[in-house]
């Protein structure tokens, strides 16, 4: 083997391990590079081999990334995000924005009046939306697997610069006959019930704890449910209380609201990128649609 301290990188290999890792194969790699499969093969295995470093796990028909390999790609999402932005800079065509705009939301609400009016505007982008807490908000952001994130109250850190929506109190909502009609709900009353929580790292769950925990009480759920559409059916049927901020809450025949009246618990969503991207120009397109819709940018 050789010593890897001494082997170039090349730009070769760099770009076929990026791809095989962006597209999840060796012969999607192929086709997006316009390369023979064994071409791109070779250039994974001489990375590899130069660097003394394992960067896929092997398995079948698929590949999967290693430790090393993930974080490599990292990297690879950067540089290649630079070097696009680089030829845009240098282009004189003006292209069209185009490519595509990943979204993954504490709470879809907060975006679907964007989407119609960014689609207008940039209709090559081809836009993806999924749901996650908070916390897989930022991570998301943070590995470069989402562009654009909706969260529940700020992220930690500096590094990503945001546009501030409106904040709105906790409500809790149940079954129709789950709670006596006419009832608010203190945190000592919600001790009595069972309580349908979404998954940790829900902004909503951590905020209502917190208020408990200061009070010495303690909320346990009877259910933990991943999104805030699982919830809602978990309660419907009857199997609990559950918790949204009052501008998230969908009108249901089979559900009310009711409020809490001894909680001061308001959630601020935020619309959010990480600041090292601002300059990608999808995003950027993104939040000047946003701003011009919600105000412009909060410090």
């Amino acid at each position: 083997m050789r010593n890897s301290a001494t082997v170039p990188v090349r730009y070769s290999q760099l770009k076929a391990f990026h791809n095989v890792a962006l597209t999840g194969g060796f012969s999607r790699a192929a086709e997006a590079l316009n390369l023979t499969q064994p071409a791109i093969s070779e250039q994974v295995r001489k990375l590899e081999q130069d660097h003394d470093v394992l960067l896929f796990h092997r398995e079948r028909k698929r590949v999967r990334l290693t430790g090393a390999g993930e974080r490599l790609f990292h990297l690879t999402r950067q540089f290649f995000e630079v070097e696009q932005q680089i030829e845009e800079v240098m282009s004189e065509s003006g292209a069209a924005i185009d490519g595509e705009l990943r979204i993954i939301a504490d709470s879809a609400h907060h975006v679907t009046d964007l989407l119609g009016r960014f689609r207008a505007r940039y209709p090559n982008v081809t836009i993806s939306l999924r749901s996650g807490n908070t916390a897989e908000v930022v991570a998301h952001l943070r590995s470069y697997a989402a562009e654009i994130g909706v969260v529940g109250g700020l992220p930690p850190g500096r590094d990503m610069e945001v546009i501030e929506l409106a904040s709105t109190e906790i409500t809790a909502f149940a079954a129709l006959d789950m709670v006596p009609h006419k009832r608010d709900l203190t945190l000592a009353d919600l001790t009595q019930y069972p309580l349908i929580f979404r998954e940790a790292g829900s902004k909503t769950r951590q905020k209502l704890e917190e208020q408990a925990e200061a009070r010495g009480l303690h909320l346990k759920p009877a259910i933990t449910a991943e999104g805030r559409e699982a919830v809602r059916e978990v309660v419907a049927s009857g199997a609990g209380i559950g918790f949204v901020s009052r501008a998230e809450y969908v009108e249901d025949a089979r559900l009310r609201q009711i409020p809490l009246s001894d909680i001061r618990a308001e959630m601020s969503e935020a619309i959010v990128h990480l600041a090292q991207r601002r300059d990608v120009r999808v995003i950027r397109a993104f939040m000047d649609v946003a701003r011009e819709v919600h105000g412009p940018h909060e410090p």
